[in-house]
């Protein structure tokens, strides 16, 4: 089915990312709060942020394995596949709000479906643009980081890039999706931007070992086929 098992490498991670795209944007009109936390005598929070951060960490570290091993073109065809897929799952959604539930027999009521599913074109213009440019950020910045430092160095790529594209996905995607049209005030988007930056953030720091240890399994995957790249 595969010709080289550098194809199945491909079609595994592409498959990875677009799950976790796909559905960070589908659950990311959900907004929560984290805390309050308690420092001695002190408390901060609770803290706001959309639930559609949580997948993003495993959307950017794809992206490195990806732009590893498969360069920037790759990420960047992959970020435009994806955003196209975005745009048809939201389609999708439309079409299936527009559509009336069975009444008395759907379990699911036509008001609790587009409650749920029915985000604003705000949302989806935010998350869109929010998505694509901080991919297209994140792989120049990886690109630029791997040419000085070669092949060493991954955790300084990995995280260098992230550090600076998770900041402009988080302000971007909530200033178009929630602080334009008014949903909230300015504070409050200043302070979900934050709160949900360091949260990617962190969980990205967090999860720098898994790179390391897709890095070497996908080496010693890719080690016996001739199509490898280097």
């Amino acid at each position: 089915m595969f010709k080289t098992r550098k194809d199945l490498v491909f079609v595994i991670l592409c498959g990875i990312f677009i799950t976790n795209a796909v559905v960070a944007e589908l659950i990311g009109g959900k907004l929560i709060e984290i805390g309050p936390f308690e420092f001695g005598s002190s408390q901060i929070g609770p803290f706001v942020m959309s639930i559609g951060i949580i997948p993003w960490p495993i959307v950017f570290l794809t992206t490195d394995l990806i732009n590893e091993y498969f360069g920037k073109q790759g990420v960047q065809k992959l970020s435009f596949i994806t955003s196209g897929l975005i745009v048809y799952a939201f389609i999708l959604l439309f079409v299936a709000i527009s559509v009336p539930a069975a009444k008395g027999i759907s379990p699911v009521s036509d008001e609790a479906f587009t409650a749920v599913f029915g985000q604003s074109m705000w949302i989806i213009v935010g998350s869109i643009a929010a998505f694509l440019l901080s991919q297209l950020i994140d792989v120049t910045i990886f690109n630029f980081v791997k040419s000085k430092t070669g092949g060493s160095k991954i955790w300084l790529r990995s995280t260098g890039s992230t550090v600076i594209s998770q900041l402009i996905d988080s302000f971007v995607v909530l200033g178009i999706a929630f602080y334009l049209p008014g949903k909230i005030d300015f504070d409050t988007f200043i302070s979900s931007a934050l709160t949900g930056y360091t949260f990617k953030l962190s969980l990205a720091v967090l999860l720098t070992p898994v790179i390391y240890l897709g890095h070497y399994l996908i080496s010693n995957y890719l080690k016996n086929d001739p199509a490898r790249l280097s």
